[in-house]
Parts: structure tokens; sequence; C-alpha cells
């Protein structure tokens, strides 16, 4: 696939497994530049991103409506929850790395967040 030409937030999440390769290299860094909103690359291995919010009742809706879309999605975050803020870790547990979807995922994150901020 032309990474060139994602728009990750349409993308649906794939089911991965054992075999599915991870991203290295030049195509790790295609699809971690493909994101916005300050997501970290850590290690080469997982995708990490704190939100900040005003208090612990916003943090947790918002991370109501990330398990959601997580569930919808079949691809699920390290979520941890503070009072006002979330923080995320993605990768892919069955090849200990990092695969297309986690990118995908992690668009979609930032999508839940822009409707989150709309209906405050």
């Amino acid at each position: 696939m032309n990474t060139d030409d994602l728009n990750l937030k349409e993308r649906k999440c794939e089911a991965c497994n054992a075999n599915t390769p991870p991203l290295k290299g030049e195509e790790l860094k295609k699809y971690y530049n493909r994101l916005e909103n300050d997501w970290e690359l850590i290690d080469d291995h997982h995708l990490e991103k704190t939100y900040s919010f005003e208090n612990f009742r916003q943090a947790l809706d918002f991370t109501v409506k990330i398990g959601e879309m997580s569930e919808e999605e079949g691809h699920h975050p390290e979520i941890y929850l503070t009072w006002g803020e979330v923080k995320l870790k993605v990768y892919t547990h069955a090849i200990d790395a990092l695969s297309e979807s986690d990118f995908i995922w992690a668009a979609k994150a930032d999508g839940v967040l822009e409707e989150h901020n709309q209906e405050k």
C-alpha cells in the first residue's frame, strides 16, 4: 500500500496474528509521519499519547468512548486513567511490535477526541 495516500481514520483495523508482518524501518516511519497530534513512537515498538482534560469526569467519559471504539475496531490499547488525564499505549500484542492497525487505531483515537470535544 502507498502510505502517502492513507487516510488512517477512514480505514478499519484488521485482525492480526503471529504471522502479521511488523512495520520496520522506512515503512514504520512513513506510517508514523501520517499521525498528527503528538503521538510518540517509543523504541520503534509502540505508540503512546497522553490526553489532558479539565477533570476526572471528562477523562472518564473519553476513556469509555475509546473503549467503545476499540471494541468496534477489534483492536485494544493499554489505558491509564487518572484525574484529568488519559494515557494510551498501543501495539500489536500478537507480534510484540507495531502493525498497520496500530496506526489506524491511533488516528481513530484522535477522532474520538475531536468528537468528545464537540460534545462539551
